[in-house]
């Protein structure tokens, strides 16, 4: 069975819609030059030396760079198939060299290698037949079994076989050209000079043209991936170089230099297939890394998010349960010991320990997503609760609390321990804005209005330092913070408590005499998101 990664291979993956038209326009045009050429077939052309030269590179060049890539395809998939193939690409590149090597004119005026006048026709019959062979051996090996297992070859090294047949096809070659140079009088005549055939070139045309037809015959039956799509169309343009290679009837005529033309057409038609895939499966696999990457980030982002949220929060209730500790062990030391301030002492503990647990809770729910639990509550009491916890630290900054709450004020949906931990966090950062303030009695205004849709609008007003204008943009950013013990995670997990809520936060003013931060609640939520809320996730 192919993994679904392996399935996108164009050795194994169906041809798309947009492939099949590709194809098919491909052939009309190979079908197209080809009618067009036959009319001209046997005109004579001038002698042009540096055509093979120029041909063979290109097309050592294309099968080459091909059998590297189907080999690459091979170490992934495992399939002898496709080890026949890129070896018959292999071969076919290999063979050309010493085509040209020993074709006269080329690059001396009676070859190199001491050929003779038959070599180099009988090694352009050897690479004639060699592609469309390995097509018909490679349709025969895929409906064969493996007589090896997969599991086996994976044991195997790929390079290891790479290797084996790289030596393989060399020896190949070799004794090739060694035998139609050494032993040139024991083949039959080609040609009778440089530019003219004999007559058993005919019978050697008419063979290669049979080889074409069955290897467009035997694709043809057993096509199913994009590469078998690719390797109808060569066998298609094989089959027309052929048919221009029974036309031939002198060495360069238009014949003889479109048969050769046609053999670059076909052999660049696998490897420009094989490339455009490949970097489209290298861009689809570098997007999933990155997805992958980003996704990563992203929950480390939001594991670093809860844990900074959940350090947050929970610093004032346990600030609380520590100064209490300490004012019941005062009031205990004493002599006599007031026993009834240290039981209201030891009873606020209480009290803050349970907010430790409602404050985990409720961090929980926002970046789980689990059920809200939201009730319809007066925003003032809200308020009134958020002052009472955070009288310490108000009295320990000197503040003077204003309230200016409208009564009778719209209930509103929400859930009552995140929206109070919102006024803390509000209460806290305008205490701490009050610091530094001299010159001026320290004053926190809270407020409450009613606010369009029935809904509920409070205000956060302190006369401190206000936010510097460079930071307004990035106030409610994560992790950013301009106070040297904070978290920078306090404003940016309140807007989206509000925002979860289906209300906004915002500085509604800041400036050098103090900042007003702005709650809108609305009156009502959507039914659908009260049944299944989303969970708060940390943006980046």
């Amino acid at each position: 069975m192919l993994t679904q990664s392996q399935a996108r291979l164009i050795p194994s993956a169906p041809p798309s819609r947009v492939q099949k038209r590709a194809a098919l326009v491909t052939a009309m045009l190979l079908l197209v030059v080809f009618f067009s050429v036959l009319p001209f077939a046997h005109v004579r052309l001038k002698r042009l030396d540096v055509f093979v030269p120029v041909f063979a590179t290109i097309l050592f060049l294309t099968d080459l760079i091909s059998a590297v890539l189907l080999y690459a395809h091979f170490a992934i998939l495992r399939s002898w198939s496709l080890r026949v193939l890129a070896g018959g690409y292999l071969f076919c590149a290999l063979i050309i060299i010493p085509y040209a090597l020993t074709f006269p004119g080329a690059f001396a005026p009676n070859g190199l290698l001491h050929a003779g006048l038959q070599t180099s026709p009988w090694l352009f019959t050897v690479w004639q037949m060699a592609l469309p062979a390995t097509i018909i051996l490679y349709s025969i090996s895929r409906k064969v079994p493996q007589q090896v297992p997969q599991q086996q070859m994976v044991r195997n090294s790929v390079a290891t076989a790479v290797a084996a047949d790289a030596c393989i096809v060399t020896a190949l070659v070799c004794a090739m050209t060694w035998f139609l140079t050494t032993h040139e009088d024991m083949v039959p005549p080609l040609i009778v000079t440089v530019t003219d055939t004999a007559a058993f070139v005919k019978f050697v045309s008419a063979f290669m043209l049979i080889v074409s037809i069955a290897a467009l015959a035997s694709i043809w039956f057993s096509q199913r991936s994009v590469l078998d799509l690719w390797l109808l169309i060569v066998a298609l343009a094989w089959l027309l170089s052929s048919i221009l290679l029974n036309l031939v009837g002198v060495r360069f005529d238009v014949a003889w230099y479109a048969n050769r033309i046609f053999a670059v057409v076909s052999d660049s038609l696998v490897l420009l297939v094989l490339l455009a895939e490949s970097t489209m499966l290298y861009a689809r696999l570098a997007m999933s890394v990155l997805a992958r990457q980003s996704e990563r980030e992203g929950q480390l982002i939001s594991i670093n998010a809860v844990s900074a949220a959940m350090a947050h929060e929970i610093r004032q209730p346990l600030t609380a349960i520590e100064a209490n500790a300490g004012a019941g062990l005062n009031w205990i030391r004493r002599s006599p010991p007031n026993l009834e301030r240290a039981q209201r002492a030891y009873e606020r503990i209480i009290s803050d320990t349970g907010r430790v647990s409602e404050v985990i809770q409720s961090v929980r729910e926002m970046f789980a997503g689990g059920e809200r639990q939201r009730t319809l509550i007066d925003a003032n009491e809200i308020i009134k609760e958020t002052i009472a916890l955070a009288r310490g630290e108000l009295e320990d900054g000197n503040v003077l609390v204003e309230l200016d709450l409208n009564e009778p004020i719209p209930t509103v949906p929400v859930h009552r321990g995140q929206i109070r931990e919102v006024l803390l966090n509000l209460v806290s950062n305008a205490i701490e804005a009050m610091r530094h303030t001299n010159g001026r009695p320290r004053v926190l205004r809270i407020r409450s209005e009613p606010d369009e849709h029935n809904g509920v609008a409070l205000s956060v007003e302190d006369n401190g330092i206000g936010v510097a204008p460079e930071n307004t943009g990035r106030i409610f950013d994560v992790f950013f913070t301009t106070r040297s013990d904070g978290m920078g995670i306090g404003l940016a997990v309140c807007r989206l408590i509000v925002e979860a809520h289906g209300g906004a936060l915002y500085i509604a003013r800041t400036d050098s005499h103090g900042s007003v931060f702005r709650i809108a609640l609305p009156g009502s939520i959507d039914s659908e998101a009260e049944a299944s809320p989303a969970p708060v996730r940390m943006q980046r």
